[in-house]
């Protein structure tokens, strides 16, 4: 009896793999164009966080989102330690 030839879905598999690998590795890496550190200060506390983006407008949204998360407790001030105004460096 013939044994079955199984090497295709491998050779496939591991493709599909290294491209996903690939994909997330330049998304990763690849769209760190810009990089800043924002500085927020609400209700009395201060915190830095970096950000980094392929513009400019995402790399200071990342750092102030992230900022703002850690400075905040619900939604409603999350939304406003967001629209306030922060320190920006970038690098």
């Amino acid at each position: 009896m013939a044994k079955p030839r199984r090497k295709w879905p491998v050779i496939a598999g591991v493709a599909f793999f290294l491209a996903f690998l690939a994909a997330m590795a330049y998304s990763t890496f690849g769209n760190r164009g810009y990089r800043c550190e924002v500085c927020m200060t609400f209700n009395g506390q201060t915190v830095c966080r970096n950000g980094a983006g392929a513009t400019q407008e995402a790399a200071e949204r990342v750092a102030r989102d992230s900022a703002c998360t850690d400075l905040t407790h619900g939604m409603t001030e999350l939304v406003r330690c967001q629209s306030s105004e922060g320190k920006v460096t970038w690098k």
